[in-house]
């Protein structure tokens, strides 16, 4: 089992920035893509911002230009810088991490416990 621990969420006027970490620990072998998704109040969880071992990264056309996601595999830890924030930002934001499984033969998606993030206007 891997465990998955978001920080850095609040409260930021529009316009602000906000970071949020993602540290991984548990039993780790090798931990692949990472990433992170938000889910605003009554609507579905959409991925935001995805980081391979290696470094590419890919982001929702909302966020391109705003949000920055980084990784430190030696930490086994995500990040994701979010400048110009928007009120649309709000949401609960939750980390997501791949590692592959022997027990299921195929890599296994584990989630944080998610960290709210408000924008106010």
């Amino acid at each position: 089992q891997v465990q998955l621990v978001e920080s850095g969420g609040g409260l930021v006027q529009a316009g602000g920035s906000l970071r949020l970490s993602c540290a991984a620990s548990g039993r780790i072998f090798r931990i692949n893509s990472m990433g992170w998704f938000r889910q605003p109040p009554g609507k579905q969880r959409d991925l935001v911002a995805a980081i391979t071992r290696a470094g590419a990264t890919s982001y929702a056309d909302s966020v391109k230009g705003r949000f920055t996601i980084s990784r430190d595999n030696t930490k086994n830890t995500v990040y994701l810088q979010m400048n110009s924030l928007k009120p649309e930002d709000t949401a609960v934001y939750y980390c997501n991490a791949h590692q592959y499984e022997p027990m299921y033969g195929r890599e296994y998606p584990y989630w944080g416990q998610g960290t709210q993030v408000t924008v106010s206007s």
